[in-house]
């Protein structure tokens, strides 16, 4: 063999087993949000961090950092943007630490371009350095770089554009998890024609089990706080949307229901919220936690629980391991892709920040005044 065709082969062995400076300059250190521990009284912090006396918005700044190393079966990516959510909210707050053997930085998802390749990662158009991928992160999505296990890892639609792909994979990977994944006591999942509660109908994660609620046959009722957003509720398909500050969302969603109650109540407040929820649940219904917003402490009717046959279950995503997180990123490659490149499933962005803004999206997360999701944006793409 001529000289260039060994020196092509050895490039290529490279580039699938060691690829990790040899196609893309990578730099030693990076540029990432960190959380200062002792700045929780500042006059600028939000009540709840003054309550809770833990670091509020201004303790995040932007320092520089190593850049990860890669492990077994990760990719680096170069981060364009990255979703803000309010898990990140919680990790600032120290209420949501990093498992161990994950990045210490905050951020959970992101959308960039693969620049390094780690061990045993299999070949795929979207795994290849160079390309475009968006990622659920297991940590350290507000950064320039970030390491992701590949199963993780999901292409970007045509339709798509990098700000939106970054504001997805958290978001997606937990609706449809506790949506469609999830199963009651009886082994049984939502079905087309089954009705769905979804609080927060405005938040990233309310607007996304709207729309995919709809796409996937079920009857998705939301509640929010005002009529700008019972509006936006309506818009993004909600089959009725119930304003909580001037109604009593129990008995709207037993009025729609004609009594009946719903399939699935999707819960990110919890506190006050469980018992009404009990009331609206239909026989054999489930109850999915997913945030506490309202309160950690709830008031529970084991007697109405047991009558009704009901499931109350919770769950996070960040502590699953990665096996369970591909599982669900197959499943939305099969059953969500089609309808996002179709236009059924769309992503609502409503503020976009500069890493250096990181505070600033976070006070706009926590005022709640936003109608979709909060993206960073990191670098060029």
């Amino acid at each position: 063999a001529s000289f260039s065709a060994v020196v092509m082969h050895a490039l290529l062995r490279c580039r699938r087993f060691a690829p990790r400076r040899l196609f893309s300059s990578v730099p030693d250190k990076m540029r990432a949000v960190e959380v200062k521990k002792e700045t929780f009284d500042a006059p600028t912090a939000t009540p709840d961090a003054r309550r809770r006396r833990r670091p509020g918005p201004d303790a995040l700044y932007v320092t520089e950092v190593p850049t990860p190393k890669l492990g077994e079966g990760e990719v680096l990516v170069k981060v364009a943007t990255a979703g803000v959510n309010r898990p990140d909210i919680l990790q600032r707050l120290g209420l949501y630490p990093p498992p161990p053997g994950h990045s210490p930085y905050i951020g959970l998802e992101i959308a960039g371009t693969v620049v390094a390749r780690g061990p045993n990662v299999p070949e795929s158009p979207w795994l290849s350095v160079g390309a475009p991928v968006m990622a659920l992160a297991n940590g350290g999505g507000y950064a320039e770089y970030c390491a992701v296990p590949y199963g993780q890892c999901l292409d970007i639609p045509s339709n798509i554009d990098i700000i939106q792909a970054g504001c997805i994979p958290e978001t997606f990977f937990t609706v449809w998890h506790n949506m469609f994944q999830q199963q009651n006591i009886f082994g049984t999942t939502l079905k087309k024609g089954d009705s769905v509660l979804i609080h927060g109908g405005t938040s990233g994660i309310g607007s996304t089990a709207i729309q995919m609620a709809k796409s996937m046959g079920l009857t998705p009722y939301a509640t929010a706080g005002s009529t700008k957003k019972c509006e936006a509720c309506l818009e993004l398909g909600a089959a009725a949307a119930i304003n909580y500050k001037t109604e009593d969302f129990a008995m709207r969603v037993k009025e729609l229901t004609n009594e009946k109650g719903v399939n699935l109540v999707l819960d990110m407040v919890a506190g006050p919220y469980l018992m009404k929820n009990m009331q609206v649940v239909a026989t054999e219904g489930r109850i999915a936690v997913i945030g506490s917003l309202g309160g950690v402490h709830s008031e529970l009717s084991m007697r109405d629980l047991m009558r009704r046959r009901l499931t109350l279950g919770g769950s996070t995503l960040r502590a699953r391991d990665n096996a369970t997180k591909a599982r669900i990123a197959s499943d939305l490659k099969s059953h969500i892709w089609p309808l996002i490149e179709e236009g059924q499933v769309s992503v609502r962005v409503d503020t976009v920040f500069d890493l250096e803004e990181a505070a600033e999206a976070h006070r706009l997360m926590e005022s709640s005044r936003h109608i979709g999701k909060i993206a960073l944006r990191i670098s060029e793409f």
